[in-house]
Parts: structure tokens; sequence; C-alpha cells
């Protein structure tokens, strides 16, 4: 029997920032974002700061291409707020990932983006299902393959 994607799914970040490039076909057909997600994503382009590698140029690329994912979910998502259900989960979350041997606090954002999906009892898309260990017995996780991106010039 062929992996059948759920028809509904909450996106975590790491899905909104590498979107051009993922399949559509490992993606639901009806797409959700948190109010986490647009969080991080707002707190992206004021972190851009110049490497030893980067010219300006590269600076104020990303800075506008983290600016480009940012607006882009503003227009096409209308985000699932943090609320007080999902404040009461992120509690269990908490728990079962230092059941699971591993620091919560180094992972608030991606905890809170999975207490939403719980909350909303929606699978939650991610390039990156490492972030959620420890939490199989609360959270559908949908691993989604991790694209390569091009370099941009």
């Amino acid at each position: 029997m062929p992996d059948e994607r759920p028809a509904q799914g909450l996106l975590d970040t790491s899905i909104l920032i590498l979107r051009r490039w993922v399949d559509p076909a490992e993606l639901p057909d009806e797409m959700a974002i948190s109010t986490v997600t647009l969080a991080e994503l707002s707190a992206g382009p004021p972190q851009v700061r110049r490497n030893d590698e980067q010219n300006d140029y590269d600076e104020h690329a990303e800075r506008a291409r983290r600016l480009d994912v940012l607006q882009r979910a503003e227009n096409e998502f209308d985000p699932i707020p943090f609320d007080a259900d999902a404040a009461r989960i992120y509690g269990r979350v908490s728990a079962a990932v230092i059941a699971a041997g591993r620091a919560p606090r180094r992972r608030t954002a991606d905890l809170m983006i999975a207490a939403t999906a719980i909350a909303q009892d929606l699978p939650l898309f991610t390039t990156n299902p490492g972030d959620f260990a420890g939490l199989a017995q609360l959270l559908t996780l949908v691993p989604v393959k991790r694209p390569q991106v091009p370099a941009e010039r």
C-alpha cells in the first residue's frame, strides 16, 4: 500500500523556509502554520549578520530572501494561535522530551509548534523530524524529504 499523506497538516518552519524546493506531493492539500512559525520567520531577517565569507551583497540578499519567505507566509496563511490548550499541552510535550533524554529549553519554538499541532489534532510536516524526537506518543509526525537547495547568485 502506498504511503498516503494526510489531507490536512501543520507545516513546521523548516517547510516554509524550503517550500519552493519541496516536492508538493509531500505536502497536505490543506496546509496551516502556527503563530510560532510566523514568529520564527519574523525573527529571521534581523538576525542576518555578515560573516568573513560574505560580502555586502550576500548579506542583503539573504535578508531579502528571508523577508520574502515571511511575506509569502503572511499573505498565504491565517496562522493558528498558540492558545491556552496548546500551552497546557506544551507541558506534556516538554515532559516527553525530558523523558527522551533531551533538553526542552533549546527547542522551545519547535515544541510550541508541536503543541499547537496536537491541540488542533493535526499532523506536523517537517524536514527536521529529529527536532521532535520523543514525541511519537503525542504527535503524528510526517517527515518530508529535505530538498537540495541550489546555490543562488
